[in-house]
């Protein structure tokens, strides 16, 4: 798979509001997200001159912070100021994807204790020319053996940097020549794919996994929106690995991949095999609603 862009290595990135070459860019060595993966993050897409639930993503990167203690915080509206700067350095206003990050910050020393930390946050805004990870025609998937965090252990919904165990994940799938993994929680019961949320369509009827151990991403909550604006039924409920391989279509959804069907998991084939009715008019509704909705670009 080749993202590329030849348009990327030439981007600017912004730091602490400076906006720096991509092959200057770079953290301290003793920056929290060097030191432990001590950091937050949210990934954005552009669409013709909007960027989709940007104050979603905003509120969510403050609430991760708040969550894990973080000091001198840097405000929504500051965060949306070097967003479109960025942006506008970067000459981007479509087919663009945003990583923002903001870690702890520097640390006086090495080593994992916030004490160590005493300037303040380090904001990071890396946009790129990235079209969606995944292709429209479908993927397939695998079951990985590596679990999702339950919230006794750490709460998926603090949107983190410490993303060893998708990782793993990740490799499980790598290694089985599939394009994303499916991870379980504790009790066995599905909860997200590697990298994105996932939805079953049963008879018409759109399920995904309740929120306990999976990250409430902010496409899906689009998703839930717009079957409730189009009385399409849709429910939060458990869901089994059996109910994955019966159903008549399944999807996943996120920023970094939007609306893409899953054609086979764990070599069942999913329907017939192709993208289904279901997920192709809700992937035509999330584009449309994501064109329309979004924040307008200042420039």
């Amino acid at each position: 798979m080749n993202l590329s862009d030849p348009r990327n290595s030439d981007i600017l990135v912004n730091i602490n509001g400076r906006l720096l070459p991509r092959a200057e860019a770079s953290v301290s060595v003793f920056d929290s997200v060097v030191q432990g993966g001590d950091a937050v993050w949210e990934g954005l897409r552009v669409y013709d001159g909007r960027i989709a639930e940007l104050n979603g993503h905003l509120e969510r990167l403050q609430d991760s912070a708040k969550a894990l203690a973080f000091a001198a915080i840097p405000s929504s509206e500051q965060v949306r100021t070097a967003i479109f700067e960025t942006l506008k350095a970067n000459g981007m206003r479509d087919n663009t994807h945003i990583r923002l990050t903001l870690t702890r910050g520097e640390k006086v020393t090495s080593g994992m204790n916030p004490r160590f930390n005493q300037s303040g946050c380090t904001l990071i805004v890396l946009a790129e020319w990235k079209p969606p990870v995944y292709p429209d025609d479908g993927i397939r998937v695998i079951t990985a053996s590596t679990r999702r965090n339950t919230p006794q252990c750490l709460d998926s919904k603090i949107h983190h940097n410490n993303l060893l165990n998708n990782i793993l994940a990740a490799i499980e799938a790598n290694v089985a020549g599939a394009d994303s993994a499916i991870m379980l929680d504790i009790n066995g019961f599905v909860s997200e794919t590697n990298d994105t949320n996932l939805f079953l369509v049963k008879d018409d009827f759109v399920l995904t996994p309740l929120a306990d151990s999976c990250l409430p991403g902010l496409t899906r909550k689009m998703i839930l929106d717009i079957c409730q604006d189009e009385n399409i039924p849709a429910r939060e409920r458990n869901l089994s690995l059996t109910e994955v391989y019966t159903a008549d279509e399944v999807f996943t959804s996120g920023t970094m991949g939007e609306i893409t069907p899953v054609l086979e998991a764990d070599g069942r084939m999913i329907g017939d095999g192709n993208p289904g009715p279901v997920t192709i008019r809700l992937r035509r509704l999330h584009r449309a609603f994501a064109h329309e909705n979004g924040t307008p670009l200042p420039f």
